[in-house]
């Protein structure tokens, strides 16, 4: 009876040990890729994504975006305040639920 005990208990601490293994290899496996430099082709997709970044601060909005854009956008802006009634569709709207006004029920 100990002895199956200890068999047990030998198979519960061996597989807890196996996951705590398997987890620290794939963790330490990741920070190893991480610490690497990046494959060419990652790190010219991050490098282009970094100047759209710039460029689009620097614009104050969407990059080399000509007249034919912003007319474009003025007429989508237009078409849409028409269809919704107007207002700022910059912004988020403010929703307001007011309270229901409920009545007392008396039960017999």
């Amino acid at each position: 009876m100990a002895l199956h005990r200890l068999f047990h208990l030998s198979s519960l601490l061996r597989s807890a040990v196996s996951v705590t293994l398997r987890r620290n290899i794939g963790l330490s496996a990741v920070l190893f890729n991480k610490a690497r430099d990046l494959d060419p082709v990652q790190k010219l997709f991050l490098d282009k994504i970094r100047e759209y970044n710039s460029k689009s601060k620097t614009a104050g909005g969407v990059v080399e975006a000509g007249p034919a854009y912003q007319k474009n956008l003025t007429e989508e802006m237009t078409k849409l305040q028409r269809l919704y009634g107007g207002g700022d569709l910059t912004i988020f709207p403010q929703f307001k639920f007011p309270e229901p006004k409920l009545e007392e029920v008396m039960t017999k």
